[in-house]
């Protein structure tokens, strides 16, 4: 009888992990399509990048990686086929689920992940960026952006 009360009792406590984090997992997924998606369709690499994201932090861990994929998929293909309506929509998600500067933090530091993917930098991809942090309220110089390199340092698309 104790096994069982400890398998409810995870059980619970998963789903209300689920429930908690999933504002969290919405907001991640659209924030990486925006990234992803800044110049052209997503490449194999960003995909990859998505997949690792989702089985690395702690807070995506807990849902199945197909569901975050999904979402993620949908967030791109909406910005794909809708440019403005779909950027508009990932972006409120976005900032709708960012309560905290750590939060905004690390959702750019996704994008980041996710924009660097192809082993190199993109104009394009950078100034996504950067419009999430002022979305987020993020000084993109904290997070790596407005280097010291000359523009003609950053390949463009």
């Amino acid at each position: 009888m104790t096994g069982f009360l400890d398998s409810l009792l995870n059980d619970y406590q998963t789903q209300m992990a689920r429930h908690r984090n999933r504002p969290f997992l919405r907001a991640s997924m659209a924030a990486c399509a925006l990234a992803a998606v800044a110049d052209g369709a997503p490449t194999l690499s960003e995909r990859i990048r998505v997949d690792q994201i989702l089985e690395t932090l702690e807070a995506l861990k807990i849902f199945d990686p197909h569901e975050g994929v999904e979402l993620f998929n949908e967030y791109a293909g909406a910005i794909l086929n809708s440019p403005k309506q779909g950027r508009e929509k990932a972006l409120a998600v976005v900032q709708g689920a960012t309560k905290d500067p750590e939060t905004a933090n690390l959702l750019v530091r996704m994008c980041l992940a996710v924009a660097e993917a192809k082993g190199e930098k993109s104009l394009v991809d950078q100034i996504e960026i950067v419009i999430l942090c002022s979305v987020l309220g993020v000084e993109p110089k904290d997070a790596g952006l407005y280097t010291d390199d000359a523009p003609e340092n950053i390949i463009e698309d």
